[in-house]
């Protein structure tokens, strides 16, 4: 998707097709503004304060810390109360507080910093989404031509056609609205809409989605939807719903927040206020219940959680893989259905010549006849001749200059290549309609296996056939083969293509649950079918088509490097270098990060309830509890951290993590 697309007009409005989309800026955002200015003096007061600096000089910033980064989630936990509800984001302003107020401002900063700017990267992943689904209609274009009763043509906003007009689709063009051909042939790549690798020949009585491009010929459409019920509209409300509706999924301890919350808050009130009823001193009794929050403060869980998670994040990071959030890194580990795309996931999304078969009638061999139809195909654009020029160079062939050449939608082209008269298109209409011909033999039983059957003829004469097809990733079948292994079944492949290459490709990886044919709202349907069995299921894609599937799963990964910018934006996770075999890779090392999550999230949970119960029990010293408390604190961080090393991610790409 263009990075150049705008929010779309209302119906009745001009829009100007080059006006530039607006992205959401990351410091427009009050999230983010706030976070960095909490990180930024943070890391100016933390030298000054390690190296024993006077207080003065770092007590004013950490001040600021305090001011900046939890004012927000202050402010949004009083709020929260009006609702009868306690979160953890007041608890830890509260806790950063009271650590400031005995002394420990340094945690009460840090805890202060990494509240903020988890609150802030959830903020942009948000309005980068938001972004991205606005700017989706752009796909489809601003005006179209809309021919009137008497025959007469004008160029009107698409916002206003209506069902039962007639618009003309020229060359080149984007078609205006949904409808079906009443006249002319082309061929139209749909691509954004199915999948499909290659455009498809459209003629009288077939369908055409707004926003698909048109190629060489003219269309005349029968609009049969409103422009607010096209495919596209429907994709973008799609993606709004699941994404509004999608269950939050949060962190383990987030879980626990309201019970946890609201004990410790009553548990140090109490500590404070049941022993001044019965007449103890004020000050003991306000540092009993100091120590009581401090030991009790979940700094030490919320460490156990986030390291794993964000080590995770980052070793993924540096292989290949942007995960968008912590949840994400651990929704990863629990999936346990996967759906995948064809084309541009599973495949690399072009076609390739993928086999040349020479008719012994003409006497030509396998290069002969690639080489005159590389030739004839050299100065079209279509998506099949740069297959076929490709595989004429990758042998180093020499492609003659052609002369005299011609286009016809839907037939394939023409042009005259050393003397002789070169064809290259369709078999069906190159022939002639004649069905006994050898060519034809040959073009369906390629057909039969999902191939794209091209038919070269030379002076009226079938020479040769063609095969195409999008050629697999290399290591689709493995990838195949390792998810299925770490979920327990065999992934689904979900795909607008047609069914006879779905199969074909499905054989080849070891997928037996192919669902072919596809629009958006179908491979939705197929993901809300595995959830209602009690599948998590993670679908894996790289297409606008693919774009509502992603945001309706549990989790979604995007394929990165021709992935189209709503994908990208609506996936948990993007494969950025395009490698398919990191899919199963961080998968695992997901799993392996939820383990140390449980180890740490005990090993927190013993020294939190020692201390307390010292503190209950007995008189905790308050450096003691402090120690003990950043002892928890720091072994838990250091536990999480072992997920940085590059050996994390090897053992998760060889399958030695499960």
């Amino acid at each position: 998707m263009s990075s150049t697309l705008t929010r779309p007009a209302p119906p009745g409005t001009a829009r100007d097709a080059d006006a530039p989309r607006r992205r959401t800026r990351i410091l427009a955002l009050p999230e983010a503004r706030w976070a960095a200015v909490a990180l930024v003096l943070f890391l100016v007061a933390l030298p000054l304060y390690l190296s024993g600096a006077p207080a003065w000089t770092w007590g004013a910033l950490f001040a600021a810390v305090y001011a900046a980064g939890g004012w927000e989630p202050g402010w949004a936990g009083l709020r929260a109360l009006r609702e009868k509800t306690l979160d953890v984001d007041l608890l830890m302003v509260v806790a950063a507080l009271g650590a400031a107020a005995i002394g420990q401002v340094l945690d009460g900063a840090l805890l202060i910093v990494i509240f903020a700017t988890s609150g802030a990267l959830e903020a942009v992943a948000t309005a980068r989404t938001a972004d991205s689904v606005r700017g989706l209609l752009d796909l489809a274009p601003a005006t179209a031509t809309r021919i009137a009763d008497d025959g007469a043509e004008e160029a009107v906003p698409t916002g206003r056609l209506a069902v039962g007009e007639i618009i003309l689709v020229r060359p080149g063009e984007r078609v205006g609205a949904d409808g079906r051909v009443l006249d002319g042939a082309s061929e139209v790549d749909q691509a954004t809409i199915t999948g499909e690798p290659l455009p498809v020949a459209k003629e009288a009585g077939d369908e055409v989605f707004a926003g698909t491009l048109n190629g060489t010929g003219a269309l005349r459409v029968k609009v049969e939807r409103d422009p607010s019920d096209s495919v596209i509209a429907r994709i973008v409300a799609m993606v709004e719903e699941a994404s509004e509706t999608k269950a939050p999924t949060q962190l383990f301890i987030e879980k626990v927040e309201q019970r946890y919350s609201i004990g410790m808050v009553a548990a140090t009130l109490a500590l404070f206020v049941l022993p001044l009823v019965f007449g103890a001193a004020l000050q003991p009794t306000l540092l009993r219940a100091m120590t009581f929050m401090i030991v009790a403060s979940p700094c030490a869980v919320v460490l156990a959680t986030m390291p794993p998670l964000l080590s995770a994040i980052a070793n993924a990071g540096r292989h290949g893989v942007l995960v968008k959030s912590a949840v994400v890194m651990e929704r990863l580990g629990q999936v346990d259905a996967v759906a995948l795309d064809k084309t541009g996931t599973l495949t690399e999304g072009a076609p390739q010549v993928t086999g040349v078969r020479p008719l012994a009638a003409a006497g030509l061999t396998e290069d002969e006849v690639l080489r005159f139809a590389a030739a004839a195909e050299h100065p079209s654009e279509h998506p099949l001749a740069r297959a076929v020029v490709d595989a004429a160079r990758d042998r180093g062939l020499y492609i003659p200059p052609a002369e005299d050449f011609g286009s016809a939608p839907g037939t394939g082209v023409s042009a005259t290549v050393e003397g002789r008269t070169v064809a290259v298109g369709s078999p069906a209409r190159l022939s002639g309609g004649r069905t006994d011909q050898p060519a034809m033999a040959v073009a369906a039983e390629w057909e039969r296996e999902g191939r794209t059957a091209v038919l070269v003829t030379l002076d009226g004469e079938p020479a040769g056939v063609l095969g195409v097809a999008d050629r697999l990733r290399d290591e689709a079948a493995a990838t195949v083969t390792a998810l299925g292994g770490l979920t327990g079944t065999s992934p689904v492949l979900v795909t607008g293509d047609n069914p006879r290459a779905a199969a074909r490709l499905a054989a080849e990886v070891g997928i037996t649950d192919v669902r072919a044919g596809l629009l958006p709202q179908d491979k939705v349907t197929a993901v809300r079918e595995l959830e209602r069995a009690g599948r998590k299921v993670l679908v894996v894609g790289d297409g606008v088509n693919d774009a509502p599937a992603l945001a309706a799963a549990h989790t979604g990964i995007a394929m990165g490097r021709a992935g189209s910018d709503l994908a990208l934006e609506t996936a948990d996770a993007v494969v950025v270098r395009d490698e398919l075999a990191t899919v199963p890779a961080v998968v695992r090392l997901s799993r392996r990060a939820r383990r140390l999550v449980v180890q740490n999230l005990v090993i927190a949970s013993v020294f939190i309830t020692g201390l307390v119960v010292w503190d209950l029990a007995g008189t905790l010293p308050l450096p003691l509890g402090v120690a003990g408390h950043e002892g928890s604190t720091v072994i838990v961080g250091l536990n999480g951290l072992r997920l940085l090393a590059d050996g994390a991610w090897r053992r998760a790409r060889t399958g030695m993590e499960r």
